[in-house]
């Protein structure tokens, strides 16, 4: 049968593959990735790695570790954790970037780790960004991290797939970033949630490579588990610069050379011709134009005109973060300040997605531009994008951001405003003080820009027969039902930072039942005070957006909740669930049914006063006379539910 390139890349990277098999979406595979990325949660992967039963990693030149979220904690709590993590990469022989190097998703791709046609894994929301490079990039978790030092594999089901035809090319002084903004505002409603994009068409050829890292790393964003783009002369282009720099500075072992790159065009393909896919979604790049996303919603986009005549005065503006770090732009911020200042009142930071880039930026003039005209340098890493570091917002402050997210609370205050733009439009900001576009930011009315925007546009679905319903075989250990009070928080995109803050994030220091008393408190501060233990809560759809913590999903165990509901879940969250024996089960049935009950309630969590029975053998949901039905929970499931675990499973594989 044909295959598109996601699977293709999947086959090459499946182990223990039945003979004459061939991959499609929906198959579940013990995968052995080329990488596998950890950051500063490399400290919480060690005691998981550990407490499997494992000594030494499996292959030390899989996992890479690059220090790079709260580098600018220097307490000795942080720099006794850090101390750690580099012990422990020289104990196993693993690659080590330390702090300042750079963002880990940057440092991956500049140091040749990521490669076309390969399997690369991070445990970090944003390691779709390895897609710009035609590599297949997704996100794991934290329990996966460490089973794949242990054994070098773990397990992955292969998501829909759905091709996005990228045609003509973008008008002048509009960027990847607004390419992705608007893409993920415009198709707003679970298009592509929890699948796989897979980027086509002549349009392609127009996008630098910093524009496709841009795009593919904001497919996080859009709900997609992965944004793929073809290998094309951009790539190569890319490679051999790599590679060059690498000759110049005397790498001892380059992973990257023309020999090398040469050879591994022979082995690179393409999808089929005829490969199946879940939809096919139509892009013209001509129609894009400026949006900015907001505020406090990557999905709510607003023309750029719109915005300057909202009159939207900002205290912070950002160009920094994995998204929008690199050398272009930097570039593109100096020429739009240059003969400028930052607005009196506004605080402009700036930050590099990696010391290299930070260099050349400094070598060709941008930085210096930049500082002059009264930015704030802070160091090559994460940092206020994810509420760490100097330039958090406070309370009632507005900010515009070059970043991936801006959910409530994330960059600072829950109480504050956050809206992402694209690079030049963060700077023409920071200048006059307010969201303003930058000269040449294009013409016509935020209505004429709509229009153009919807005439570009096309989603085409395949439509697809539901699967039987059968009786499930309960494995010994399971429970075979689930009794409960309906507990309803009625958001969609429900997100990691709502569920479990990130002040509570990076501290290990945490019991279990500590844990359990954080959860949902970014969300609604009175939620702990009305959920009960044996509640079965119950969320709206894309529950557990956001970023890969696995504590958004521990923690609700903790807490007694006895499972979860939704209309639908982020895979990383629903992957962070099961890896840690936590049932969640998809009916958006039941959860259509009280947006309809709930619809004029403005609580934030909602006891519904009703009970529910969870009949797993049956896949029905009883609740009051009604009846729903849901995906069967099969034997994978169970088993990581029955032994508490994929740790647990990894201990018992390892004896």
């Amino acid at each position: 049968m044909p295959q598109n390139l996601f699977e293709k890349i999947a086959q090459r990277f499946a182990v223990d593959l039945t003979a004459g098999h061939t991959v499609h979406a929906g198959d579940f595979l013990s995968v052995r990735p080329a990488h596998v990325m950890t950051h500063d949660n490399t400290a919480a992967v060690i005691p998981k790695f550990e407490s499997m039963g494992a000594t030494r990693i499996h292959d030390p030149g899989q996992p890479v570790f690059a220090l790079d979220h709260d580098i600018q904690n220097k307490s000795p709590e942080n720099l006794a954790k850090y101390a750690k993590i580099e012990a422990f990469a020289k104990e196993q022989g693993v690659v080590f970037y330390p702090a300042g190097r750079g963002i880990g998703h940057q440092v991956m791709v500049e140091e040749g780790f990521v490669l076309p046609g390969t399997f690369v894994v991070g445990s970090d929301s944003h390691s779709n960004l390895y897609g710009a490079l035609g590599a297949l990039g997704t996100p794991v978790v934290r329990t996966d991290a460490a089973a794949i030092w242990a054994t070098g594999k773990t397990w992955w089901q292969v998501p829909e797939i759905v091709r996005v035809n990228l045609t003509n090319r973008l008008q002048p002084g509009v960027t990847g970033k607004d390419v992705i903004i608007t893409l993920v505002g415009t198709f707003n409603h679970d298009e592509v949630l929890n699948c796989c994009i897979e980027f086509a068409g002549d349009g392609i050829a127009g996008l630098s490579m910093a524009e496709r890292m841009a795009i593919s790393n904001m497919t996080t964003e859009w709900g997609a588990l992965a944004g793929l783009f073809p290998y094309d002369a951009v790539t190569r282009a890319y490679l051999f610069g790599r590679a060059k720099v690498m000759k110049l500075r005397g790498d001892q072992s380059p992973r990257l050379t023309e020999p090398i790159i040469r050879h591994l065009e022979t082995q690179l393909s393409a999808a089929d011709a005829n490969a199946e896919y879940a939809k096919e979604l139509d892009f013209d790049l001509s129609t894009v134009t400026p949006f900015v996303a907001g505020p406090n919603e990557v999905k709510t986009i607003v023309p750029l005109p719109e915005m300057e005549d909202r009159n939207v005065k900002i205290d912070r503006a950002y160009l920094l973060s994995c998204v929008n770090g690199r050398l272009e732009d930097f570039a593109e911020a100096a020429k739009v300040i240059e003969g400028q200042r930052v607005a009196e009142g506004v605080t402009f930071y700036i930050a590099a997605a990696s010391s290299e880039i930070e260099a050349d930026a400094k070598r060709l003039g941008h930085w210096g531009t930049l500082v002059d005209a009264g930015a704030v340098a802070l160091p090559a890493g994460c940092g206020p994008c994810i509420g760490l570091g100097d330039g958090i917002l406070k309370d009632g402050e507005v900010g515009i951001s070059a970043t991936n997210r801006n959910f409530k609370g994330r960059m600072g205050s829950r109480d504050a405003q956050v809206y992402l733009a694209s690079p030049a439009v963060v700077v023409a900001s920071a200048v006059a003080g307010k969201i303003a576009a930058p000269k040449g930011a294009g013409s016509g009315s935020a209505a004429e820009r709509r229009a153009s925007l919807a005439a570009g546009s096309r989603l085409r679905t395949r439509e697809r027969s539901p699967a039987p319903t059968a009786e499930v075989a309960i494995l010994d250990g399971f429970p075979a039902t689930i009794e409960g009070e309906l507990l309803y928080v009625p958001k969609d995109n429900m997100n990691t930072d709502g569920i479990y803050g990130k002040e509570f994030t990076y501290r290990d220091d945490l019991t279990p039942e500590e844990m359990g008393t954080k959860a949902m408190l970014n969300y609604d501060p009175e939620f702990q005070e009305i959920a009960r233990e044996g509640d079965i809560l119950i969320g709206g759809y894309n529950f557990g957006s956001g970023s890969s913590r696995e504590q958004a999903a521990t923690a609700l165990k903790f807490r007694g909740l006895s499972m979860v509901i939704a209309g639908s879940f982020s895979q990383t969250y629903k992957r962070n669930a099961f890896n840690n024996g936590y049932i969640l089960i998809e009916c958006p049935a039941l959860v259509d049914e009280l947006k309809t009950a709930f619809a004029s309630d403005e609580r934030l969590t909602i006891r519904t006063e009703r009970r529910a029975c969870v009949d797993f053998a049956t896949a029905k949901i009883a609740c009051g006379d009604k009846s729903y039905d849901f995906a069967p929970l099969g034997d994978v499931a169970q088993r990581l539910v029955v032994k508490g675990g994929f740790e647990a499973m990894i201990r018992e594989e390892l004896g």
